[in-house]
């Protein structure tokens, strides 16, 4: 038989049973579909978390005021950097840019507009280390951080939600009755894990702490951020850190830090490795409808050697061999699987394409493994499940097949 005949045989067969061939169809395209919507979920999730670490940049490093744990007990936010140990931390080799870093929540007022967002007291270089880019006005300068002046930069969702013009540089807001002059807007960045990227107010760190706060101790600072050169060594500069804040804290050799450094690298790198076994996970799951549609295979396949019993007798008994047998059945296996393969490939594309860029707003990443993943699907789902009844067949003694009713 040519190889045309084969897949003639094989069309001919699997549509004599048009309802059980759709049923076993539909138990692979199910399955294919739900792998390939998995891998694109996984993927997704991947792509969102390195594009937010990336917005960052992996050479950030972020260190936070108080201890995690002392001696079995929590510190919880203890203030214990300042603002000169930033200035210190800027001293060194590797470190391109650095900037103390306050934190606060916010009622802005403009007009008869408020809108609560977040207030963050830093220097000029915070621009640096967050990558921030500026659309109107520009960054406030040293100047406004020494003299603790009352110049704000805003992100465009709270200029909106303020109703501002589209280019609101020189108009006044209000928090706690102090009045700030706009000299900046942000350009949009989306949201992050952390929040919204476009919904802050930044201040010199100065001013915030004297003028909005009323702090008693104005030069500590819940967190130091800072940005490395790109051939430093993460790890090294680390380790150069620690030892300067606890030289700086005076803190003895068997004494906790009371700070907490965090490697933007590092991290990513662990929600990388997490997201890749979530992946995997993920993937896993939906493979159980995989073998759930091989085996419906198989049971289709069995019934039908069952049923062509005689037709296999007389095909035995004009010279077919028991290649020609396995053959053809396996053809069928491999037909049924590979027609439901594509039409789940196609679906599954075509819905997690759909619901990520329509409904959720996310652009989910095309990639050649669900391609791949369907062709050897349908290769091994199809075989896998044929060989077995194909091989039955191929045994069936001619004579008992013929006398078969």
């Amino acid at each position: 038989m040519t190889f045309n005949d084969i897949l003639k045989e094989s069309w001919l067969s699997i549509g004599g049973n048009k309802i059980r061939s759709f049923l076993t169809v539909l138990g692979i395209i199910i399955g294919v579909m739900a792998v390939v919507i998995m891998v694109a979920v996984g993927e997704t999730v991947q792509k969102q978390i390195t594009d937010q670490f990336s917005s960052l940049g992996t050479n950030t490093i972020m260190i936070r005021a108080g201890a995690a744990q002392s001696s079995g007990v929590r510190m919880g936010n203890r203030q214990t950097l300042t603002i000169q140990d930033a200035e210190f931390i800027a001293k060194l080799p590797d470190v391109a840019a650095v900037s103390p870093v306050q934190a606060s929540g916010a009622q802005v007022i403009y007009g008869n507009k408020n809108w609560s967002t977040s207030m963050t007291g830093v220097y000029p270089d915070y621009t640096t280390v967050q990558n921030i880019e500026i659309e109107h006005g520009a960054f406030f300068d040293t100047s406004a951080v020494r003299n603790a002046s009352t110049h704000a930069v805003i992100g465009p969702k709270t200029a909106s939600e303020l109703g501002m013009p589209s280019n609101p540089v020189g108009e006044v807001i209000r928090v706690q009755n102090v009045p700030f002059v706009v000299v900046g807007v942000t350009k949009e960045r989306g949201d992050s894990m952390m929040g919204s990227q476009d919904d802050m107010v930044i201040v010199p760190i100065t001013t915030l702490k004297k003028r909005v706060q009323g702090s008693r101790f104005p030069n500590s600072v819940s967190m130091i951020a800072l940005k490395l050169y790109q051939d430093a060594d993460n790890s090294v500069v680390i380790d150069q850190i620690s030892a300067l804040l606890r030289d700086r804290h005076k803190l003895r050799a068997g004494d906790d830090d009371d700070f907490q450094i965090m490697d933007m690298k590092q991290i990513m790198e662990t929600m990388t490795t997490v997201t890749g076994y979530l992946k995997l996970l993920l993937i896993a799951i939906a493979a159980v409808s995989l073998l759930v549609g091989a085996i419906g295979i198989m049971n289709m396949m069995l019934v039908s050697v069952a049923e062509r019993t005689r037709e296999i007798g007389i095909r035995k008994a004009i010279g077919a061999r028991e290649t020609h047998i396995i053959t053809q059945f396996l053809a069928e296996s491999i037909m049924i699987s590979f027609i439901g393969s594509m039409i789940g490939l196609v679906l599954g594309v075509g819905l997690s394409q759909g619901i990520g860029r329509f409904i959720m707003g996310y652009n989910v990443p095309f990639s050649a493994w669900p391609v791949v993943l369907s062709i050897s699907v349908a290769v091994i789902v199809g075989l896998a499940s044929g060989v077995m009844p194909a091989i039955k067949a191929a045994k069936l003694n001619p004579i008992d097949s013929l006398r078969y009713e």
